[in-house]
């Protein structure tokens, strides 16, 4: 069973979506970028003491000079460390023995080296064992880097503010509620605007049928009547009303048939079901159903719709498509062929009648609309035809046009 879904549930889960979809690109944008805030922040504070220390030229007396800037700095656990051009370890305030090793293939240092200035926002030091947020610039001859040793505190300032984040979570929430409100008063009056629509054409069919059945039921009631009332009536005259009592009884029940489909097509039944269908095939039945009609009336059907051409779709509304089109062209397009062809996933039904007059034919699909009344009646339609023929083809997510033609005939193109 198929679960129905609203147009206001998909509008509402549409903007839902796209709103979350935006929040969390903001959100990571603005979380990164925080983050890069404060990094910057940091290292701003380290640069000015690095800075410092280097007006001070820790090359001339460095214990003493740095030590003192370190305590003007007022920044707890901070490490300085003086680095020459080639990359040895001169000073470091935290270690008794100094590191070995190059640092030039440090990145703060090889950036201070190049630009004057860089800084690593995390990285171990292989000399003490912990990981450091390190600051490095560039003086006369060496590199001063400071750094902080990472722990809670370093960790919660370069972390983002998490309020930022619940704020955007409420601001989501708030835009859903609104979302939910305007799209429900929105789809209100797009479902009221339908719900009349849909009324207005149930009325209208409703009054069409009641007058449509008048015509068939009349007939039968008139040839039973008659029938009754003359019971010694010669053999050849009583055949002639039975005949006419059994044509208006096939066209009440055609009638009703197409009553029942385009119901059903109006509704979107669930009974209507897809699956792989073979057109080539469905034409062909369609064509081989309809052949002794049309050979007494001296036309030919030409159906070159003969490759195999799955499509996914309902056979029967198939079926029904062909049918209506091959029956219409027979019946009243005066001419003397029916062909049918394809061209890829487009289909053609064309005949070499006379067409139909420019004024009626942007009607011909409407339900009931016949352009010479007496005539189709009396060719036994019921004026669903090509109106079954719209709604099946729209069933199935393709459309249909119809033109008269320069050479005459009249032709219909239609997508399945």
């Amino acid at each position: 069973m198929r679960l129905k879904v609203t147009y206001h549930t998909r509008l509402f889960l549409g903007l839902l979506v796209y709103s979350v979809v935006l929040l969390v690109c903001f959100a990571v944008f603005q979380y990164r970028r925080e983050k890069e805030f404060k990094a910057l922040e940091l290292n701003e504070r380290l640069q000015a003491v690095n800075k410092e220390i280097i007006d001070m030229d820790p090359a001339s007396d460095t214990g003493v000079d740095v030590e003192q800037a370190l305590r003007d700095s007022g920044i707890p656990g901070l490490r300085v460390s003086v680095i020459d051009t080639l990359g040895n370890v001169v000073y470091d305030n935290t270690l008794d023995r100094l590191p070995g090793g190059n640092h030039l293939d440090r990145k703060e240092i090889a950036d201070a080296l190049a630009r004057g200035q860089g800084f690593t926002v995390r990285r171990h030091s292989s000399s003490t064992g912990q990981s450091y947020f390190y600051s490095a610039r560039r003086g006369d001859g060496y590199v001063v880097r400071s750094a902080i040793p990472y722990d809670v505190t370093l960790d919660q300032l370069l972390s983002a503010d998490y309020v930022f984040l619940w704020f955007m979570l409420g601001v989501t929430v708030v835009m859903c509620l609104v979302g939910y409100w305007s799209t429900r008063s929105i789809v209100s009056h797009r479902e009221l605007q339908e719900r009349e629509e849909k009324n207005r054409i149930k009325h209208q069919l409703t009054n069409n049928i009641n007058h449509e059945l008048k015509t068939p039921v009349a007939a039968i009631k008139g040839c039973l009547d008659t029938l009754n009332a003359y019971p010694d009536m010669d053999v050849g005259k009583r055949a002639e009303f039975v005949r006419r009592g059994v044509a208006a009884v096939e066209r009440l029940t055609n009638l009703l048939a197409d009553v029942s489909l385009i119901t059903r097509l109006d509704d979107g039944s669930s009974t209507i079901v897809r699956e792989d269908v073979d057109v080539a095939e469905v034409v062909a039945e369609a064509c081989d159903e309809h052949r002794t009609q049309a050979e007494q009336k001296g036309m030919a059907i030409v159906n070159e719709i003969r490759e195999p051409l799955t499509v996914r779709g309902n056979r029967s509304l198939l079926l029904s498509v062909f049918n209506n089109l091959v029956d219409n062209a027979i019946k009243y397009s005066g001419g003397d062929t029916v062909r049918l062809w394809h061209e890829g996933e487009t289909f053609y039904v064309a005949d070499n009648g006379t067409g139909v007059p420019q004024e009626h034919l942007e009607r011909i699909f409407e339900r009931f609309y016949r352009i010479d009344k007496g005539r189709s009646r009396s060719m036994g339609g019921t004026g669903l035809g090509l109106s079954i023929v719209r709604n099946a083809i729209l069933w199935h997510g393709g459309g249909i046009t119809v033109q008269n033609l320069h050479s005459g005939g009249l032709r219909f193109r239609f997508t399945i």
